[in-house]
C-alpha cells in the first residue's frame, strides 16, 4: 500500500507540473490556424546550368529549409512542385516581406586578394579560392567601442587558406565581397591562424543578423525566383479550430458519460485517470514544442480514443475475473496483466504506423503522425499507471460487497463467490472435483 501511496503523489505531482506548463508556455500554432505567408519559388536557369536537376532541387529545398529556421519560425512546409518549382508556407510571419527577400536572396561570400602593380599599390581585385564554402558558422558581436561586426570560424581547410592569404599580403587589404558588394577591406596587419576571422563595416545590428543568417543557412546551389506569394488569413483556421473545440468537447464529454453508464465507478476513476492524460499530453506538446495544426488535433483526439479503448480491455477483463471468483485486488490484477498484451501491440502498431508517416510524409502528416505517437505513449502510463494505482486505492483488497460499482449484478457476485468458497473448501479436505 506505501508503494501505491507514493506512486499516487507522483502522480499529482506530474499532473501540478502539467497544469504549470499549459499556463505557462505558449503553443505554437499553423498555417491553418493563424495564417501566414505561402511562396511559390522556382529555380532559374543561368548560361552555366542548362538544365535544373533533381539534385539541384533537392539541395535548394533544403538550403530553403534551413532559412525558414532562420526565421524563427515552426511548422514551416517545403515541398517540391514539379520539376523546378517549390511551395513553402510560413505560418503566422508577421513580416511577408522579409521572407520573400530572405528566401530568394543568394548568400555568396568572396575573399578576394588584391592584385598589386609594380609600384606596390593595388589596382584591383581577383578571387582568392576562399569563400563562404570553407565556413564553419557565422556569428553576430561587437567590438571594444560596442560597433556589431561579424565573426567567422572556418572550417580545417579554409583557416589554411585564411592563414596563406594572410600571409602573403600582410600589409595589403584583403576584399571581403557579400553578393557582389563590398562590404569590408580591412588590412592584414599579421598572419591569422586558427581559423577566425573578423568583418567590421558599417553594420546595424539587423543587417549583421541577416548576413549571418543567410552564411549559416547557406548559399542557394541554384537561382531561385519568387513568381507566386500570398497571405494566407486565420480566418478560415479560426473557424475550424473552434468546430475543433466544439466535436472535442462533445466527443469526450459523450465518451465520459458512456463510461461512468457501463463501468460506474471504475470509468468516473478512468474518466480522471483521461483528464490527467490530456493535461500531461498537452504538456508534452508545449515543451517539445509540438506545432499545433488541424492534422495535429485529429492525432490528438485519436490518442484520446485509443486511451479509452485501453481502459475499456481492462475494465472487462477485470468484470471477468470478479465474475470468476477472484478477490477485488486479484481481479484488479489479473485484469491488467491480461489486457496489457492486446494493448501493448495495438499501441506498438499505431506507433510504428507513426513512425512511417513521421519519415515518409508531408510536414502536415508528421504532425499528425508525432502529435498521435506522443497520445499513444502516454496513454499506456495513464492506463497501466494512473487507472490501476487509483483502482487499488478506493477499492483496496478483499470481495466486492456493492457489484453495481462496477456494473455488475449481484447474482453474477455471490455465484461466484460461493463456487469459488466452496472449491476452496474441498482443496482444505483434500477432495478433488
Amino acid at each position: 500500500m506505501k508503494n501505491k501511496i507514493i506512486m499516487f503523489w507522483i502522480i499529482v505531482v506530474l499532473t501540478i507540473i502539467s497544469i504549470v506548463v499549459i499556463k505557462v508556455k505558449p503553443i505554437p500554432l499553423g498555417l491553418d490556424l493563424v495564417g501566414g505567408s505561402r511562396i511559390v519559388l522556382e529555380a532559374q536557369t543561368t548560361e552555366t546550368i542548362s538544365t535544373i536537376t533533381q539534385d539541384m532541387m533537392d539541395g535548394l529545398k533544403t538550403a530553403i529549409e534551413n532559412r525558414v529556421n532562420a526565421l524563427g519560425v515552426s511548422e514551416t512546409m517545403v515541398q517540391q512542385m514539379g520539376d523546378k518549382r517549390l511551395l513553402i508556407e510560413i505560418p503566422n510571419i508577421s513580416d511577408p516581406k522579409l521572407a520573400r527577400e530572405f528566401l530568394g536572396e543568394t548568400a555568396e561570400l568572396d575573399f578576394k586578394k588584391p592584385v598589386i602593380d609594380e609600384n606596390g599599390e593595388v589596382k584591383g581585385w581577383e578571387p582568392s579560392g576562399l569563400s563562404g564554402e570553407d565556413l564553419n558558422k557565422a556569428a553576430v558581436g561587437t567590438d571594444n567601442a560596442g560597433r556589431w561586426l561579424i565573426t567567422l570560424e572556418f572550417s580545417g581547410k579554409g583557416a589554411n587558406k585564411f592563414a596563406k592569404l594572410t600571409r602573403e599580403f600582410k600589409g595589403y587589404p584583403i576584399a571581403i565581397y557579400f553578393n557582389g558588394d563590398s562590404i569590408s577591406e580591412p588590412v592584414v596587419q599579421q598572419e591569422i591562424t586558427g581559423g577566425h576571422a573578423q568583418i567590421t563595416g558599417d553594420f546595424t545590428h539587423d543587417g549583421a543578423k541577416k548576413i549571418v543568417d543567410l552564411l549559416n543557412a547557406g548559399a542557394l546551389p541554384v537561382p531561385a525566383k519568387i513568381i507566386e506569394e500570398n497571405i494566407v488569413g486565420p480566418t478560415l483556421g479560426a473557424d475550424s479550430l473552434d468546430k475543433s473545440k466544439t466535436a472535442g468537447v462533445i466527443g469526450l464529454g459523450a465518451v465520459m458519460l458512456f463510461m461512468i453508464f457501463w463501468y460506474r465507478v471504475p470509468g468516473l476513476i478512468a474518466n480522471i485517470a483521461l483528464i490527467i492524460y490530456s493535461l500531461i499530453v498537452f504538456a508534452i506538446f508545449k515543451m517539445v514544442p509540438v506545432t499545433l495544426t488541424l492534422a495535429g488535433i485529429a492525432g490528438f483526439i485519436l490518442s484520446i480514443g485509443m486511451a479509452v479503448d485501453a481502459n475499456i480491455l481492462i475494465f472487462e477483463r477485470t468484470k471477468e475475473e470478479l465474475k470468476a471468483g477472484r478477490t477485488l485486488f486479484t481481479a484488479i490484477n489479473s485484469g491488467f496483466d491480461r489486457a496489457f498484451t492486446s494493448i501493448f501491440d495495438s499501441n506498438m502498431s499505431t506507433i510504428i504506423t507513426c513512425v512511417i508517416l513521421y519519415f515518409l510524409g508531408s510536414n502536415i502528416v508528421k504532425g499528425f503522425a508525432l502529435t498521435l505517437a506522443i497520445g499513444v505513449l502516454v496513454s499506456m502510463f495513464s492506463a497501466i499507471t494512473v487507472t490501476k494505482n487509483f483502482m487499488h486505492l478506493m477499492f483496496g483488497t478483499g470481495q466486492l460487497k456493492h457489484p453495481a460499482l462496477f456494473g455488475l449484478k449481484e447474482s453474477d457476485i455471490n455465484e461466484a463467490y460461493e463456487a469459488s468458497e466452496t472449491k476452496r473448501e474441498k482443496a482444505k479436505f483434500g477432495v478433488l472435483d
